[in-house]
């Protein structure tokens, strides 16, 4: 799909958009007793259908697996471990698809169900095959349902939460376009329970620690997600080039009236100008870091001035356990992170090459895998901060 250069206006973003994804948190599915809340299913597709009809290829990234499963156990409180939370999405993703699928049918759509976990999109093949899908379910005239692998996932293999997936989701389906429909109508400048003259913010030009601040880290009981981590998965899509529209998903036409160009409906964060490339959007967001490499402070000029490879003459420790191709922290002789990349080498071999010339590395372990130990191809510069914070151009 050919790059478009992000546009600062409310109008010129929501007037010509070509692919949306729309993730629908738990409390837009559930009802406040746990169950599915099916009238609000059956308007949302209403307005998905819409806009399929007029050529718009939408990806729903959906949660309320969970809260479908526990309303089915008929249990009173949310589960809360592991085994308790993966059988509730056993359950409830059952039900949860049976009724987008019916929801879809009566207007005339399939849906087909993509289930994903971090592991998924951490292998660049597997990612691509998700990608891959995804087109394809579109080029079928398909609405793809995805969701977060809750019957699987455990800690180390998860997102954290569905925004932090829908984000991801929007680079890899190349979207125009997040929307994050939640309980919330909109980012205040405020709390609004606590606060009186709190009002809501409808443009954002780039997700800040001020907003970050103002915005607070409290899920609900349905949902694993706070207003925070809407707008750490808004910054996420900025960094991609896509603009995120978070409003109310329970509002009537919830949908259509957060995409009225003419309305100030929710909060609509920009896209940043400098985007990174899919493939380093890839590598700053689908990875966990494995491992660290500590740099002197030549080789971090040499990386974030002059865009060079990490070499591993500039290599002044290695910590971690890692293998060829995980992601790996580079920090510089402050201890801050400058960037993340796929390492060339594992933990042992970097060691053991690490502040020599890269001339000797065939003599040291008998073989080279390349001059670099991180590739420039293979890195993202961070501006000091974890890319999940807000990763720079490069």
């Amino acid at each position: 799909m050919a790059e478009r250069r992000p546009q600062r206006d409310r109008r010129a973003l929501l007037g010509s958009l070509d692919r949306i994804v729309v993730k629908i948190g738990s409390r837009v599915v559930a009802d406040e007793a746990g169950g599915l809340a099916r009238e609000r299913l059956e308007a949302l597709a209403d307005e998905i259908a819409a806009l399929r009809g007029r050529g718009v290829a939408i990806t729903v990234v959906s949660s309320g697996a969970i809260a479908a499963g526990r309303a089915a156990f008929r249990q009173r409180r949310p589960p809360r471990s592991i085994p308790e939370r993966q059988a509730a999405a056993s359950v409830g993703q059952i039900e949860l698809m049976s009724s987008y699928r019916e929801a879809f049918a009566r207007r005339g759509l399939a849906v087909g169900q993509v289930l994903l976990d971090a592991a998924d999109l951490a292998d660049r093949q597997r990612y691509l095959n998700a990608e891959h899908t995804l087109a394809m379910l579109h080029r079928l005239g398909v609405v793809p349902i995805v969701n977060e692998n809750d019957t699987v996932a455990i800690d180390e293999l998860k997102f954290g939460d569905n925004d932090a997936l829908s984000a991801l989701v929007a680079s890899l389906a190349g979207a125009d376009l997040l929307v994050i429909l939640s309980d919330v109508d909109a980012l205040y400048s405020d709390d609004p329970r606590r606060c009186a003259d709190a009002r809501p913010i409808p443009l954002l030009a780039r997700v800040d620690a001020a907003a970050l601040a103002i915005a607070g880290d409290a899920p609900s009981e349905l949902g694993t997600g706070g207003m925070r981590s809407k707008l750490l998965a808004a910054r996420r899509a900025a960094a991609a080039g896509i603009a995120t529209l978070i409003a109310d998903g329970r509002a009537p036409d919830a949908l259509s009236r957060a995409l009225d160009p003419a309305a100030e409906v929710g909060t609509l964060v920009l896209p940043r100008a400098d985007r990174l490339a899919r493939r380093k959007h890839w590598i700053a967001f689908a990875h966990p870091a494995r491992g660290t490499l500590r740099c002197d402070a030549g080789a971090r000029a040499a990386v974030v001035e002059r865009g060079r490879s990490l070499l591993p003459s500039g290599i002044v420790a290695v910590v971690g356990r890692f293998s060829a191709g995980d992601c790996v922290r580079l920090v510089g002789p402050d201890g801050r992170e400058f960037a993340r990349g796929l390492s060339s080498y594992h933990a042992a071999e970097a060691s053991r090459i690490a502040g020599r010339r890269s001339g000797e590395v065939e003599r040291i372990l008998g073989y080279s895998l390349g001059d670099a130990v991180v590739h420039r191809d293979d890195l993202v510069l961070t501006g000091g901060s974890p890319p999940e914070e807000e990763p720079a151009g490069g």
